[in-house]
């Protein structure tokens, strides 16, 4: 259960150190999801890019280099420093408009600047404990234009067959042993919205390799 978790910031920095580049393997599940993310979240409108839990930078460096527009500005946050150099070193060709900060774990979004178009989280909600995710939302709106995006592609629960086993057995793993599942746990971020903020725009779970990932785009009201 999502409550159950006990997979610390200082957890989460030491093992995201020292799986550093082998994020980028990954993608065998992911980039389904990240590709749906990209379709329905009209990135192509979006001026100023926030994305929390950068990682390598694979994915900001997908947006600066075919779905921005040339104009656009990029903000990577990160809470682990072998994350936040391979990421500055990715996106070197966009150092004119792209930054990447270390993360403390926390929520000080507006640190950052208050007027985003979109806020981005790619597997990172499923990492989150629950009060941390109810903040996480919380910073989110905050720094958000009205009608800003939240986007976000996470592990989410099996749609039948193999997907529900897989979430099933990952889901058991994670109460035995979050670092064994790098702290990240099935969860439908849909049940942490609050439907007098958020509004969603698309929603679906994708599928890959067995693994169900749900991408959601919910617009800030």
């Amino acid at each position: 259960m999502p409550g159950s978790v006990s997979f610390s910031h200082e957890d989460a920095r030491r093992y995201y150190d020292w799986f550093g580049a082998k994020q980028d393997t990954q993608g065998f599940y992911e980039n389904a999801a990240l590709g749906a993310l990209i379709e329905n979240g009209a990135f192509c409108d979006a001026q100023a890019v926030l994305e929390i839990g950068c990682g390598t930078g694979k994915f900001a460096a997908r947006l600066l280099s075919d779905h921005l527009p040339a104009s656009a500005r990029y903000v990577g946050l990160d809470i682990s420093g072998t994350m936040v150099a391979l990421a500055k070193e990715r996106l070197e060709p966009w150092a004119d408009r792209a930054e990447i900060h270390r993360s403390d774990g926390g929520f000080d979004l507006p640190a950052f600047g208050m007027s985003f178009d979109r806020v981005v989280f790619t597997y990172v909600f499923d990492l989150l404990s629950v009060e941390d995710i109810s903040k996480a939302l919380s910073a989110t709106h905050s720094v958000l234009r009205t009608g800003g995006w939240l986007c976000s592609a996470g592990l989410t629960r099996g749609t039948g067959g193999l997907s529900s086993i897989t979430s099933a057995a990952w889901t058991w793993v994670h109460g035995i042993k979050p670092s064994l599942v790098g702290g990240c746990r099935p969860l439908a971020l849909t049940d942490f919205l609050d439907k007098s903020r958020w509004r969603v725009v698309h929603r679906e779970v994708v599928v890959s390799a067995t693994v169900p990932s749900e991408v959601l785009v919910a617009e800030a009201l």
